[in-house]
């Protein structure tokens, strides 16, 4: 602790602001909190019944604040930009799992687009029991500054912080000892980080701690996609404190507690009896699904060339459960999570970088970073992927974004584009660890062959083409990357709906609008393109609905009831649903459908398009995955699973693949791959209520009651 004190000497005040506190009204603090750092000026505005009614909470508010901030023309590092942190009126409900989400919307640098990213730890449900629904911050401070948000004296204070420890690790647990009381205290703070790759990188993201008073160390779960933490440091933060210790599960005020008792206790009582039997979240987390995406083909190995590789079972999940530490069942990143699937490795050696010889705990590696700093660049060895996951964290790199590019550099590399000059010494043959790291540590310093990596496989594309003479159509159709945002770490080749999950996703390749794999290729549930335009409807719908209130997923689907496969659309897992009914109505004292839930995120959904619209984007021409999410590009590629194509050749294209050369038949299963694809984007368009150019139509505004005149520009000068 007075290692840590002596920091605050350095802090200066630049600005504070005292404000009257109000307890939380069934679900809403009905306040949001505005920061303009070039001005040193701290206010709050009342948030509206307009508000709730048409952007309900979290993402919606969000987005709403972010629309009122900037203007048509506005950069993502203009001081207007705005990075808003915002909760939702479920968050921080205690008696019900997988409640504590923040999400992050800002203009991105990878996207130059609209992007929100949602992320645990404590900082969305101390927000607002503190007293704000969303914190909205703009301006750009001339020195690095942290935020200070005092619930318990409400107290907001700018302060500038010159001291030069910038790197999560160890700013975090820094901060943590710097603004509380005393060790008792430590878990009432949680602050919002980046790093120094932030400084360089298009892809940095925000690192948001929670107190673990077991192992006592601050831990971190990520906001890490689209570019925020590139924001975050562009406005010179440092970082972002929130301290609030009267946390109960009345906090909320919720209107019907016996309500949310009940759907609480019967999804509890399940995650206890069949966690272990299904997905088993509280040992392992979502790296068991290793082994699982290998089985089907879904593994992606060496820059989604391939979807299964002999040496998995390296990396799969008996590795992960072996190498995860202390109780695995109380590993959660919200109080009264029951999932308690966020873990972590204690005391883990790292044998590279500024921390050399330092034993650390790793947060994760959850099946992302396992699927991407793993087989995706060709490593299989778990300690490399435990460090490459621990110094993206500290220095705030999205692991998603980071894995794709340098798979896409070693695929490149592998061809010929690159070579040891073009990198500046960097081998980067597939499995590469090393060349792996040095590229983190290049990040980092800002220097070297990593600063060109972290721009992003989009930039990359045009950078290894003009520089490096590599041919546009190869590279674009390698870049695993969707409206600049790389693609997360599934194999969707056979699945034409996750396809269009990734490629109508509305920031970018993100599968957490929808995840279709197992329904589609697998247990075949969408076997007509209507079919697979309404679960693209249903789905991003359903999911948007969680960020509308600042809450984790995985509840609703990793843990299913026994009798769930006899229900109608059990895809669906209408138990949950009605579970969620039920925790609404309890907190809020409105009674609602399902159809009621998904007409809130359908409200939100269709702005963020007309969003997207007004900065640029929107339409059709930029709902396409690159060609390798959708069929085989290269003549191994094709051969890898020649017995597949050849089949699929013959019975739906109709052509014989005898005497074809294997380019021949590339072209030929192309053709309808792609053709297949235009029908779908037709398909779901109707269904949505868009025209063919993906735009929502002023009838469909109407209908949702967001035809506000300022959305109606947008659309009208684009149709």
């Amino acid at each position: 602790m007075p290692e840590t004190k002596k920091y605050q000497n350095t802090h200066e005040i630049m600005a504070s602001y005292t404000y009257q506190e109000q307890p939380v009204d069934r679900g809403y603090a009905n306040r949001t909190l505005h920061i303009n750092l070039s001005k040193h000026t701290i206010i709050e505005k009342p948030v509206t019944q307009q508000m709730k009614d048409l952007f309900t909470g979290g993402r919606g508010f969000a987005l709403w604040l972010l629309w009122n901030a900037v203007a048509d023309k506005t950069s993502w590092d203009d001081p207007e930009n705005a990075l808003v942190i915002a909760n939702g009126p479920l968050c921080g409900t205690t008696a019900y799992p997988g409640m504590g989400k923040s999400t992050v919307v800002t203009l991105s640098p990878l996207t130059k687009s609209v992007i929100d990213s949602n992320g645990g730890g404590f900082f969305a449900p101390f927000l607002k029991f503190s007293g704000f629904d969303a914190l909205e911050i703009t301006g750009k401070a001339k020195e690095d500054t942290i935020i200070v948000i005092d619930g318990d004296t409400q107290e907001i204070r700018i302060e500038k912080a010159p001291d030069k420890v910038l790197n999560t690790y160890p700013l975090a647990g820094m901060l943590t000892e710097l603004y509380s009381n005393d060790s008792r205290d430590r878990k009432n703070v949680s602050v919002i980080t980046s790093g120094e790759a932030a400084n360089h990188i298009r892809y940095a993201g925000l690192n948001i701690s929670f107190f673990d008073p077991r192992r006592e160390e601050v831990r971190i779960k990520q906001a890490a996609r689209g570019g925020s933490g590139r924001v975050f440091r562009d406005k010179h933060l440092k970082g972002i404190v929130v301290r609030y210790s009267g946390t109960s599960g009345s906090s909320n005020n919720p209107a019907k507690p016996d309500l949310i008792r009940k759907a609480g206790k019967r999804i509890n009582q399940e995650i206890t009896k069949y966690d272990a039997q299904q997905n088993n979240m509280r040992e392992i987390g979502t790296a068991h699904l290793v082994e699982i995406m290998d089985h089907f083909d879904l593994l992606p190995v060496h820059n989604f060339r391939y979807g299964t590789h002999p040496d998995h079972i390296e990396i799969d999940s008996t590795t992960w459960q072996k190498a995860f530490t202390q109780d695995k069942r109380m590993d959660s990143c919200w109080l009264g999570c029951t999932m308690a699937c966020s873990h972590g490795v204690d005391g883990f050696t790292l044998k590279t970088g500024p921390h050399l010889g330092e034993k650390v705990l790793v947060d994760g590696p959850e099946y992302e970073n396992a699927a991407g700093l793993g087989s995706n660049i060709g490593v299989f060895d778990p300690e490399a992927i435990i460090e490459m996951n621990f110094y993206c964290d500290t220095y705030g790199v999205d692991t998603i974004s980071f894995a794709n590019s340098v798979a896409f550099c070693m695929e490149c590399f592998q061809e010929g584009i690159l070579d040891l000059t073009k990198t500046g010494g960097i081998d980067l043959t597939w499995g590469n660890a090393e060349s792996a790291l040095e590229l983190l540590h290049d990040m980092s310093r800002g220097e070297g062959f990593g600063v060109i990596v972290g721009q992003g496989i989009r930039y990359m594309k045009s950078y290894f083409a003009k520089e490096f003479g590599g041919d546009p159509g190869f590279l674009h159709d390698i870049g695993m990357e969707v409206k600049g945002m790389e693609i997360s770490e599934y194999i969707t080749k056979e699945s034409i709906a996750q396809q269009g999950g990734y490629g109508m996703a509305l920031k970018g390749g993100q599968h957490d609008e929808a995840w279709l794999i197992f329904m589609d290729q697998i247990d075949k549930q969408f076997p007509t393109f209507e079919d697979k335009a309404e679960a693209l409807h249903y789905f991003p719908m359903w999911r948007t609905w969680f960020s509308l209130h600042g809450l984790c997923k995985l509840p609703w689907n990793d843990i299913k009831p026994p009798d769930n496969k006899e229900q109608d659309h059990p895809e669906r897992i209408p138990e949950h649903v009605e579970n969620y009914t039920w925790v609404y109505e309890g907190l809020t004292g409105n009674k609602v459908t399902l159809d009621d839930l998904i007409n809130q995120s359908e409200k939100v959904y269709n702005f963020q398009r007309v969003f997207n619209l007004r900065v640029g984007f929107g339409t059709r021409e930029h709902d396409y995955p690159p060609y390798r999410a959708v069929g085989p590009v290269t003549v191994d590629e094709y051969e890898s699973r020649v017995d597949r194509y050849d089949k699929q050749l013959e019975e739906l294209v109709g052509v014989d693949p005898a005497g074809l050369s294997t380019e021949e038949k590339i072209k030929k299963i192309r053709e309808y791959r792609e053709d297949q694809y235009e029908q779908l984007l037709d398909a779901v368009y109707k269904r949505r209520g868009w025209t063919e150019n993906g735009i929502p139509t002023k009838e469909k505004l109407a209908s949702l009651g967001i035809n506000l005149p300022e959305v109606l520009q947008v659309v009208e000068k684009n149709l």
